[in-house]
Formats: structure tokens, sequence, C-alpha cells
């Protein structure tokens, strides 16, 4: 469990659960499980994962629109721990929340592992009531990278209300089979799993405010039985949690950008479109404050505010052709963006590359995510904590200028770098 107490507050009257969104958020799947092959035990299997999920608001039909960004800081394969510190990739997530409350994937890399989970009931609810909803897991026994989604079936019970860390919630409980390859067998899937079986009881925290599940802790006891009679049995624990980041002054950060340190950024007059950061200014652009970083004689970034976060785009980067090594003489720039990402010390960054159209979607991305890691390694030397990157590449699939003029192009080969929020 989180840490966090709960204390005890009983409902008197039928509540109404629902998940209202509205808000970015962190979430953090954690496995502890002890994994016996062949029914000899072989160690003990751990991960953390997080991921900021940002919300996309809803599209016309009424659904909510997510895209997450995943990745692995702690793994223990069979007893050898492998902490991955430093820079983060990016693994790609985007789904949608149906006005029922069922979860969607539309791009489906293996996580979140549970989907509509938890769902409540469509009726008001009393202490004790009971209820029933499909859900969905995606399983990786042999972590090998073949994801295996399963379809489960839930009884939710409502255990009590209470307080966690200050918050109004209700606990639920949870219990589910794990039943696999009788009725149901994933044509994406492993190949090679052939049937899957066990128990599975959780205890779940939800916020009365957003109705957003904020702790889930599942204990787990279930065999995987592949070709061959091969068996894989995991027991232990899988939690999740949400959390959300951390607040920094938008204003500020823009500030920063804005009161550079070179007598050539000072000179430039750095804020395109209203006053100088901090003056209270508005710029053309939505209402936002816009300021630009200078290098030389010209802007080489420009700082906007997004729902996001304050977000920098960067296109003055040089780098060697088709390579991701920046040519010499970028230091000064570097040097600007590495202050300006202090200015919201505690936060996460996500650098995002882009290059132009050149018809090779798969090595536009794979050169774009090189960039973005490269820029994230530059900076980490000037002084930006490592982990706090998420690097994602997007090579072009999403241009903001013409690919058809090499002025179009150059806009288009681009870092962006946003302090989440």
């Amino acid at each position: 469990m989180a840490a966090g107490t709960c204390t005890g507050a009983r409902a008197e009257e039928a509540v109404s659960l629902a998940y209202h969104g509205g808000r970015s958020y962190i979430l953090v799947e954690r496995t502890d499980l002890l994994r016996y092959d062949n029914g000899q035990f072989t160690g003990l299997l751990s991960r953390e994962l997080q991921s900021y999920v940002a919300d996309r608001g809803a599209d016309a039909d009424g659904n909510r629109l997510y895209e997450g960004n995943f990745y692995v800081v702690e793994e223990t394969k069979r007893d050898r721990k492998r902490v991955r510190e430093g820079i983060h990739t990016a693994i790609d997530s985007s789904f949608k929340i149906t006005p029922e409350g069922n979860l969607v994937m539309l791009e489906d890399n293996g996580y979140p592992a549970f989907r509509s989970f938890p769902a409540y009931s469509t009726k008001k609810i009393q202490l004790g009531d009971k209820w029933v909803a499909q859900a969905e897991r995606a399983v990786d026994p042999q972590n090998n990278g073949t994801v295996t989604r399963m379809p489960i079936l839930v009884e939710y019970t409502y255990v009590r209300d209470d307080v966690y860390n200050g918050e109004d919630v209700y606990v639920l409980e949870a219990r589910w089979a794990t039943r696999y390859g009788l009725s149901f067998i994933d044509p994406d899937g492993d190949a090679a799993l052939q049937k899957a079986d066990g128990s599975h009881k959780a205890t779940i925290i939800i916020s009365k405010k957003q109705g957003n599940a904020l702790v889930i802790r599942d204990t787990v006891d279930e065999t995987f039985i592949y070709e061959g009679g091969q068996t894989v049995r995991l027991k232990g624990t899988i939690s999740l949690f949400t959390r959300y980041p951390p607040a920094y002054s938008s204003r500020e950060v823009i500030a920063a950008a804005g009161n550079g340190s070179s007598s050539a950024g000072r000179a430039s007059g750095v804020v395109t479109g209203g006053k100088k950061p901090g003056t209270g200014g508005k710029s053309g652009t939505g209402g936002k404050e816009d300021a630009s970083v200078a290098s030389g004689n010209s802007s080489a970034a420009t700082v906007q505010e997004t729902p996001d976060g304050v977000k920098l785009v960067i296109r003055k980067l040089q780098f060697k052709s088709d390579s991701a090594e920046l040519m010499p003489g970028q230091e000064e720039l570097l040097d600007q963006i590495a202050r300006i990402l202090k200015a919201a010390p505690d936060s996460q960054y996500l650098v995002e590359g882009h290059t132009a159209d050149t018809h090779k979607s798969a090595g536009e991305k794979r050169l774009s995510l090189s960039r973005a890691r490269a820029v994230a390694e530059a900076l980490a030397a000037r002084g930006v904590k490592a982990e706090q990157f998420i690097c994602k590449g997007l090579g072009a699939t999403r241009p903001v200028a013409d690919n058809d003029t090499e002025e179009g192009k150059a806009a288009n080969r681009r870092v962006e770098i946003t302090i989440l929020k």
C-alpha cells in the first residue's frame, strides 16, 4: 500500500460512483511477484513503470481521450536488479474512456495493464452492495515483450468510506479468477501460451472528488501453461498508484526564458506577441504568453504555455546530417535551455524529436528519438537531473509546416521540451 492512512467514516446514504476525468496524471504500476518455473522457485520478479497520461479532452461522442508515455523505472529479473537510472524512453499508449466507463485502447503496446478496471455500478449503491463488470488485463509472464490480452469478469463490493492522505475516498474490494484458453485466445498474443488460471483479490481506493482510483493493491496467485507443458506461476502483489505532477509557476518559467544571461538574449527583447513575461502581458496566440529564447541574432526557440505545461520549441539546434550528433557551437543555446528547465526543478521533462518527411517513417522515428535523447544528454551534462527526462521520437508525424519547401522542412526539424504539469 502506498504511504498514507485510512480512517473510518461510515456512509449513511446511497451514492453514485462516476469517473469525472479532466486532468492529466501520473500512473505508477508496481509488481512484486515470486516466480516458479515448472514448480521450482526461480526468483523474485519486480518492475516499476511510471507514465505521464495526458487528458486530451472529449470527442463528439463523449469519449474521454488520453495519451500515455510509459517507461520502466526499476526492474528485477530473477533476483538480478536493474535500476534504469538516467534518461527514459517513452513507450507510447493512447486510449479512450467511454461514457459508460469502458477503456478502449487506440495504440496498444501493453500499457496500461488493466483496462476498464475498476468499473462502477450504473445504479446508486450502499455499503455492502456488489456488482459485476467486464474488464481486461494485458500480461507478459515470460517478460519477452509479447503481450497477451485476456478478458476478466470482476465482482466488486462497496466496503466503506474513508479518508486517504487527507482526501475523502470510497473503498472497494474486487475479486476475479484468471481463466484463459478455454473460451478465449488472443489472436495477437503469445502463441505459445495455451492456458492460464488463478485468483485475484484487490483493494481499491477511489477519490470521491475525481472518481479515479488513487490506489489499487491486487494480491495474485496464477499459473500460465505453455506449449510442451512448461508452467510459470506468479504469486505476490500488483499495485497501481495515481498521483499528479508537481505544481510550478508557468509565469516564472516563461520569465526565466525572457531573462537570458547573454547580451544577445537581452538585446533581442525576447518576447513576441506581448509584454515581457512577468508583467501581465498576453500574446496573440490563444491568450497565452509566448517568449522566444535568443541565441546570436535570431530567435532559437519559442516558449509557450500549453495544457500539458510550458513547452520549448527548439528549431535552431544543429545536428550532423542524418545523425543525432550535435554540431559545435550549440553551447549557448543549451545553457539557456538548461537554465529554463531549472526554474521547475521538481518536474519531469518530455523531450520530443521531430523530423521532416523523407518518406522513410521508420528511419525518421529512430532519428527523431536519437536526437531527443542527445538533447536530453546535453542538458543533463548541464546539471538537469537525467532521470527527469522522458524522450520520444515522433518522426514526421506532426508537421508544423509544408514539407514541399526547404523552409517548411527546416521548420519541421525541431525538438520540443514540455515541462509537465
